[in-house]
C-alpha cells in the first residue's frame, strides 16, 4: 500500500488536503480501477485491506480519508443541510477521483465504486447524482442520504451498470426500507441491480459480497 500522488486541495472543506491511498496495480499499468470509501470511524488503510479479499490482478484501487475519519457527521438518513458541507465534500473528492483516472486513461466501464457504512452511503449518492455506465456500483451496508420523502428525480441512466446493494436484515445503522427504495431507485435509472439481504448478519462485510464483487471485477479483465 502507498500514498497516491494527487492533489486535494482544491475540493472544498472539510475533506480539502486530504490523502489518497493505494494499493494494487499502479493506476497507469492497470486494466481497472475502484474507488474504496470507508466508514464512520474507519480509515483509507483499514478500506483498502478488503481489497486484499477480491484478489483480482491488474486492478488498481484507490482510498480517500476523511477528515477526522468522518465524511458527514449525523446519520445518513438525517436532513441533508444537516450533514453539510461533508457531503458535498465527499462528493466533490470522488469526483476528483474519477476525473484523474478519466486523465489516466480508465475509462468509465473499467471502473468500480465500493463503499461501507457511511462510505456506502456516499459511493451511492454520487453514482446516482453522476450516472455513468460505471464497471459497477457495490453498497455494503448503506443506501441514498436523506431522510423519507427526499426527491429521488436525479437526472441521467446507468444503461444496464450492475449495481450491488448487501444489508443485514436488521442493521441499526441502515434501516432496511431505504435500502429497498434504493435499489428501486437504481432499477428506475436503468441499472442491473443485485441486492441480498442477509439474515442476522450484522453491521458487517461477509463472504458472499466479497465473492461477488470478486466475480463482477474479474469479468472486467
Amino acid at each position: 500500500m502507498g500514498i497516491y500522488n494527487i492533489d486535494t486541495f482544491d475540493i472544498p472543506a472539510p475533506h480539502r488536503g486530504q490523502p489518497v491511498l493505494t494499493s494494487g496495480a499502479p493506476v497507469n499499468d492497470s486494466d481497472a480501477a475502484m474507488i474504496l470509501i470507508h466508514g464512520r470511524g474507519a480509515t483509507a488503510l483499514s478500506i483498502l485491506e478488503l481489497a486484499n479479499e477480491f484478489d483480482v490482478a491488474n486492478v488498481s484501487y484507490i482510498a480517500p480519508q476523511a477528515e477526522q475519519n468522518t465524511w458527514y457527521p449525523y446519520r445518513f438518513i438525517a436532513p441533508i443541510e444537516d450533514n453539510e458541507p461533508g457531503i458535498s465534500s465527499g462528493l466533490s473528492f470522488i469526483d476528483h477521483l474519477i476525473s484523474e483516472l478519466l486523465s489516466k486513461g480508465i475509462t468509465e466501464d473499467k471502473m468500480f465504486l465500493l463503499g461501507f457504512s457511511q462510505g456506502a452511503c456516499l459511493a451511492l449518492e454520487y453514482a446516482v447524482r453522476n450516472p455513468r455506465n460505471y464497471g459497477g456500483i457495490i453498497g455494503l451496508s448503506g443506501a441514498l442520504i436523506g431522510p423519507k420523502g427526499t426527491p429521488r428525480d436525479y437526472e441521467g441512466v446507468f444503461d444496464n451498470t450492475d449495481v450491488f446493494l448487501g444489508c443485514a436484515d436488521f442493521d441499526f445503522h441502515i434501516p432496511i426500507e431505504h435500502v429497498n427504495e434504493s435499489a428501486e431507485v437504481f432499477k428506475k435509472m436503468g441499472a442491473k441491480v443485485e441486492k441480498r439481504i442477509y439474515e442476522g448478519l450484522g453491521h458487517s462485510v461477509n463472504k458472499d459480497e466479497i465473492n461477488f464483487v470478486k466475480q463482477l471485477v474479474s469479468q472486467v479483465n
